[in-house]
Formats: structure tokens, sequence, C-alpha cells
């Protein structure tokens, strides 16, 4: 019963649209982060973890986001896009790393690794979709309960 009511909640909360989100200077803005920090899919970024290819996963959502659960894999960080550039030199070292940035729906994400390639971190791309794009996909999301996946209801 508890990990049905935390799906619901987390599908409330991934579903919910950014209030920016639709005007032309930020999408502008998000279009132009994407095609610099490049992106990964869902698919790429599932094959990549389950053969355990070396790759850092970076959550840059506010603390109070981390709740709706994240991405697991043995090498994830999380660190919010308004402290990037001031603590990314402490946490990821090897600018050679391959690093996914994401945050709920893509946004935030797209704009973390195109400061990161700007940074000089030559392999950082974002999640496309961001953990809304993840959960939609099927793959596990990580919260307080344990291992969640979302399934559509008939």
């Amino acid at each position: 019963m508890i990990k049905k009511l935390v799906a619901q909640v987390l599908i409330v909360s991934l579903t919910c649209s950014s209030l920016i989100a639709g005007h032309p200077e930020f999408d502008k803005l998000i279009t132009m982060a994407k095609q610099e920090g490049g992106e990964i899919s869902p698919k790429h970024l599932k094959e990549m973890l389950d053969s355990e290819k070396s790759v850092i996963i970076l959550d840059v959502r506010e603390e109070n986001q981390r709740a709706e659960g994240e991405i697991f894999y043995s090498t994830t960080e999380s660190i919010t896009r308004g402290n990037l550039e001031f603590e990314i030199f402490n946490k990821i070292k090897d600018k050679n790393a391959v690093i996914v940035t994401y945050c709920r729906s893509g946004g935030r994400g797209a704009l973390a690794a195109q400061t990161l390639k700007k940074l000089g971190y030559v392999n950082a791309v974002n999640l496309n979709g961001g953990l809304k794009g993840w959960a939609k996909e099927g793959y596990p999301i990580e919260t307080g309960l344990g291992i969640t996946f979302l399934s559509k209801e008939q």
C-alpha cells in the first residue's frame, strides 16, 4: 500500500510542469544548452548502467526534490544546480569522467551539462527528459522505501 502511494505521489510530482517553461527566452536558453551540452536517452543510460560502464550520475535537483526518488548507481553524486560551479571541482576531479546530469524534466540538467563542458568536463551530457523521462520509460527509481517502478494503469 505504501509503495503504491509513493508511486502515485511520484507520478503527480513528476508530471507537474515548470512555471517558467513555455517562455520563448527560456526555451531558447534550454535548446542551446541541450545542443552545447549534449544529451543521452534514458534507454542508452540504462544500457550503460546494466553493462556497468564507468559513469557518474549527477543529480542537480534541489534538495527537497530529491524526495521524489533518484536514479541509483554506485557512482551517484548530488549537487544542486545553483551550487554546481562551487562544488564540482571538489566532488569530481577527473575531467575525462563520463558524467550524466539530470534534474526533474531536463532543463536544469541541460544547463548543468553545458556548464560542465565549459568547465572542461569533456564527457558530460544530460539525461533527455530527466527523472521524468527515466520514469516514463519504466526504469527503476530509488526512494526511501526502496526501488519503485512507475506503471501505467489500464
